[in-house]
């Protein structure tokens, strides 16, 4: 897809569809009411019929008249004081997601309205509306079905983003840029986290970590469950020996070894990779097992934010670690009530074989410690919990100290993700503790949110933040702006994240 962006009238512009997003009620003045007087009054016609509704998303395609676009599709961005950069970036997605199935290869955007609501004007609105109509391309259907989808999205030759006459274009063009290249990352992660259980084995996701690396300049090792032993995994190691797929213990690099970025940090991001969780013996209703194909989906953000990162400023200094495992109840598997010795020398006795993730993030966070990680966020599809609590809208988030859960928050912000922090009492932690070993993996459900991050906290000694995406990350029903399945949540933050740090 080529991108170009322009200063102009809306209604010089020829493409296949001119996209007027506009804010609030419509009001056919300005570049509005120019836009319905060159259409025939087509617009103002459907808004006075109700087809052309202020709601979000809302969206509406018409006749051009006059103009030199085949169709106009107006689509409402709701109120200016609701439209912050997750919304922006939901437009976009929401535009191409609107046009499926119809023969579209170029398509315009008038920004002029977002770029008068929204803070950081047109570079904002560029970046963001195009990374969205990346985003919104995106389609689980493609990845198995025969055929593709029923109704594919847009295959565009050409993204037009139009900016109001006489505003400076580079900036905002290599915004816009920017935002395609992390919307193309985040549907990395929805492409990996989606696939079968079957398809992706823990050999396989670091078989695909071995093509992005080699694809994009990254150092990359495995660890196999030999290596993992020898360095005392024992947590990691507990929870995939009950597969037939052995487990893997994935790192990528970017910069150079024990090299640190622009803000003094060599930032590690740590990401949950359980290929299939059948919960082991401490088996799993049947009820929707089959979305735990999903639960690799932290071990795929990390991996996707580091790629995106490395193509927006290479040799940055940044680590993704995945531990990848299938969680099953074979033969070997562990049992409630074992007792492993994790990788920094603590017993843990496993209570819940379902509570698997903490166990393996927490040697996998040892682990970057050890490569010479100053700073961690770990993802991880972790807890029902999260999604009891906040729904598949927000994160759940844990942070220490403060003041680094504050930079992650910032980063999130300019991703326009929507994050929660939730507090780390310490108060719990007497009910993490065990008779026979130094604490146990699961405990009472009460506060089971906060206890999993107390947990994870055993296991880290430098500034690190916790991400629970068990809601965010996987949409049952599709929604305007995305289809169902995975969403890709995080990998944009993390980009931000770990820019911050670039030089």
């Amino acid at each position: 897809m080529q991108l170009r962006v322009v200063s102009d009238q809306p209604w010089d512009v020829p493409a296949d569809v001119l996209v007027i997003p506009f804010v609030g009620e419509p009001v056919f003045d300005g570049e509005l009411g120019e836009l319905d007087r060159r259409a025939g009054g087509e617009l103002r016609a459907l808004a006075a019929f109700g087809e052309l509704r202020a709601e979000r998303y809302a969206s509406v395609l018409s006749a051009a008249g006059e103009l030199p676009a085949g169709r106009l599709l107006a689509i409402a961005t709701g109120p200016a004081d609701g439209l912050d950069r997750e919304t922006a970036v939901r437009i976009g997605a929401a535009i191409q997601r609107r046009l499926a199935g119809r023969p579209v290869r170029r398509l315009a955007v008038w920004l002029g309205a977002i770029a008068a609501s929204l803070d950081g004007g047109a570079e904002s609105a560029a970046e963001l509306v195009a990374r969205g109509v990346v985003e919104g391309s995106f389609d689980p259907a493609s990845l198995y079905r025969t055929g593709g989808p029923a109704s594919p999205e847009p295959e565009l030759d050409e993204l037009i983003l139009v900016l109001p006459a006489g505003t400076a274009t580079l900036a905002a063009s290599r915004a816009a840029e920017r935002g395609i290249v992390i919307g193309e990352g985040t549907n990395l992660t929805r492409r990996l986290a989606n696939r079968a259980a079957n398809d992706v084995s823990p050999e396989v996701l670091a078989d695909e970590a071995r093509g992005l690396a080699a694809a994009n300049g990254l150092a990359v090792d495995v660890l196999d469950e030999k290596r993992a032993a020898e360095l005392g995994m024992g947590m990691f190691l507990a929870v995939g020996q009950g597969s037939a797929n052995p487990p893997r213990m994935i790192v990528l690099r970017s910069g150079g070894e024990r090299e640190t970025d622009a803000a003094g940090r060599r930032l590690a991001l740590v990401g949950k990779g359980v290929c299939f969780d059948s919960g082991g013996i401490s088996i799993k209703p049947a009820e929707r097992m089959d979305e735990m194909k999903t639960d690799k989906t932290g071990a795929c953000t990390v991996l996707s934010a580091i790629v995106t990162a490395a193509r927006l400023a290479p040799g940055l200094p940044l680590l993704a670690v995945a531990p990848a495992v299938e969680n099953m109840p074979g033969p070997g598997a562990t049992r409630p009530g074992d007792v492993v010795r994790a990788m920094n020398g603590k017993a843990v006795d496993i209570t819940n074989t379902d509570a698997e993730g903490r166990l393996i993030l927490g040697d996998a966070m040892t682990y970057a410690e050890q490569l010479g990680a100053t700073h961690v966020v770990d993802v991880a599809t972790l807890t029902g919990a999260v999604a009891r609590a906040l729904g598949h809208l927000v994160t759940g988030a844990f942070g220490d100290p403060q003041a680094w859960y504050d930079q992650v928050a910032a980063a999130a912000r300019q991703a326009g993700e929507r994050f929660w922090q939730l507090p780390l009492v310490e108060g719990y932690w007497p009910e993490m503790e065990s008779m026979t070993a130094d604490m146990v993996n699961s405990s009472s459900p009460e506060a089971g949110l906060i206890k999993s991050a107390l947990f994870l906290r055993q296991f880290v000694t430098v500034p690190w933040v916790h991400l629970d995406i068990a809601g965010s990350a996987y949409y049952r029903k599709p929604t305007a702006w995305s289809p169902h399945g995975a969403t890709g949540v995080a990998t944009a933050t993390l980009v931000e994240l770990a820019l911050a740090g670039a030089r």
